[in-house]
C-alpha cells in the first residue's frame, strides 16, 4: 500500500551557488559516500541537486518534513551494482520509516542543465 509520494525539484544553479558559498553547507546535507560520488562527477553540482531534491521529496513522503529530530544527513541516496539509485535510512529518519512500517522506497532521480528533479514513493504492508 502506498503510504506516501513526494517530489521535488531545485535549480542546479541555486545549489550551486550554495556550495560555493558554504563550505559547511555540503557536510550538513550530505554523507560522505554522497559526497565522494558527487565530487567524481565532471558535473557535480548536478548529482548533488538530484540528491537534494530526493531527501527533500522524501521528507514530503514521509509525511513531516525534517522534523522530530531528522535531519538531510538521515537520508542517503547511493546507486546500486545497476546505477539505479536507492534511499538508505539512519538515525531518526530510520526510527520513523520502522514506526510507521515503511517496507519499500522507491525513487526516481533526474537532471539537466538547469534543473534535477525526484520522486520518493513510501509503501508499508497495512
Amino acid at each position: 500500500m502506498i503510504f506516501g509520494i513526494g517530489i521535488d525539484m531545485i535549480e542546479v544553479s541555486r545549489l550551486e551557488k550554495e556550495l560555493m558559498r558554504d563550505s559547511e553547507f555540503v557536510g550538513s546535507i550530505f554523507t560522505q559516500n554522497e559526497i565522494d560520488y558527487c565530487e567524481s562527477k565532471s558535473k557535480k553540482a548536478e548529482h548533488y541537486a538530484a540528491r537534494y531534491a530526493a531527501k527533500e521529496a522524501f521528507f514530503k513522503a514521509i509525511k513531516t518534513g525534517w522534523r522530530g529530530g531528522m535531519s538531510y544527513t538521515h537520508i542517503e541516496i547511493r546507486n546500486d551494482e545497476l546505477g539505479s539509485p536507492q534511499i538508505t535510512l539512519f538515525d531518526k529518519a530510520r526510527e520513523l520509516a520502522e514506526e510507521i512500517n515503511i517496507t519499500n522506497i522507491h525513487v526516481s532521480l533526474s537532471h539537466l542543465k538547469e534543473l534535477a528533479v525526484a520522486v520518493v514513493i513510501l509503501e508499508t504492508l497495512n
